[in-house]
């Protein structure tokens, strides 16, 4: 099913274009025997990052693409419909470089932003621990200052990217203030002290690495921290908001390759003597995939303008999340039952469709997370 994108300049289109140039060529051929061997395409990481794409929505001045929110989340979608991994790898280190990117120094910006967003260095995200992972103000993961460095002792789980990253962007308690106690760091991954945990195994997203992180005292200079000492909650919370945009848009694009395989199987099918997809059954099923399809992508798209707008996009942004990933989950389940026993086989991509979607109603705040900040959101009028 073609998808007729809305952009807002002719560089725009031009951008979106290549994208799917290097998806359908470079992407989707390497997706299924990648998944399968749980091999990390870190190369293709490397490549998209010296095409400009990892620095999309950040300042040309420190070599970004300075595109808005509008234009860098339907990239995400694209990449997404060819290989969800990737288009969570670019979407997960878009969100690790973001602290450094709106509450860096002018100096931090300038040292570390041109390899981060060109790709030359992949980062990681550590905000959730074993038992804090939708209590992130819960988090126990110490920093203490110690003249001019801070010493990090703690364990951050649900690690995408890690042991394959080249930085973390990790938060960690400085004082026992609540969530006021809560500071950021850039951690280098070759930093003594800091070691990973064996990959999680895991239903889906297999090319994705997830493990566990564990700091044991990390002593990292005092330059490396972050915005303020007890400012890391908020910017943990607003690099989410970016970050919940990025898993829709990375989940549309998921549910539009779950359609989109089950449409052209459809109509190739043959029962009762016509293609299935004439079955009404059959047909209605897929006219409501379309239909939800097209309503994810339209509410990413919305809080996205809000984004560009400067204006609060915190509950369209769990409003997005929370649409996209459980539209991808029905789409990629009802692809499946579209394909009957060929779908439940690896002969076909739907059944990883299937698994990796399953992963996206979880990640950057679970789905009852989200409805949790719309509920407060209703509260407050």
């Amino acid at each position: 099913m073609p998808v007729h994108r809305l952009l807002p300049t002719p560089e725009a289109r031009d951008l979106l274009d290549l994208v799917g140039e290097i998806a359908e060529r470079e992407l989707r051929p390497a997706a299924g025997a990648a998944e399968e061997a749980g091999r990390f395409p870190r190369d293709t990481i490397r490549t998209l990052g010296r095409a400009g794409l990892l620095g999309l929505p950040y300042d040309d001045e420190f070599g970004g693409g300075d595109q808005p929110a509008e234009v860098y989340l339907q990239v995400l979608e694209e990449l997404g419909t060819a290989w969800a991994s990737v288009g969570l790898a670019v979407s997960v280190h878009g969100l690790s470089c973001w602290p450094v990117a709106t509450y860096g120094t002018p100096e931090q910006r300038k040292r570390w932003l041109p390899e981060m967003i060109g790709g030359e260095l992949l980062g990681a995200y550590c905000l959730s621990e074993p038992h804090s992972g939708s209590d992130a103000g819960a988090l126990t993961t110490r920093a203490v200052r110690d003249g001019d460095s801070y010493v990090l002792t703690g364990t951050k789980a649900w690690i995408t990217h890690a042991g394959v990253a080249d930085y973390y962007s990790v938060f960690a308690r400085t004082s026992d203030d609540g969530p006021r106690g809560i500071s950021c760091f850039l951690v280098p991954a070759d930093v003594e002290g800091l070691s990973i945990g064996t990959p999680e195994r895991k239903m889906g997203l297999m090319a994705s690495p997830t493990a566990v992180v564990h700091l044991d005292g990390v002593r990292i200079s005092a330059d490396r921290r972050i915005g303020d000492e007890g400012a890391g909650f908020g910017i943990a919370l607003e690099a989410l908001d970016t970050g919940r945009l990025g898993v829709a848009a990375v989940a549309t694009g998921l549910a539009q390759a779950a359609l989109d395989s089950a449409v052209e199987y459809a109509k190739q099918r043959e029962q009762f003597g016509q293609a299935i997809i004439d079955h009404q059954g059959v047909g209605f099923m897929l006219a409501d995939l379309a239909a939800a399809v097209q309503a994810a992508r339209a509410v990413y798209l919305a809080a996205a303008r809000r984004r560009d707008a400067d204006l609060s996009y915190r509950t369209e942004a769990s409003v997005a999340k929370l649409i996209a990933t459980d539209a991808a989950m029905r789409a990629t389940t009802d692809a499946v039952q579209v394909f009957g026993g060929a779908g439940y086989t690896r002969d076909f991509p739907v059944e990883r469709y299937f698994r990796e979607a399953k992963a996206m109603q979880i990640f950057e705040g679970t789905n009852q997370i989200q409805r949790l900040v719309i509920a407060r959101s209703l509260a407050r009028g």
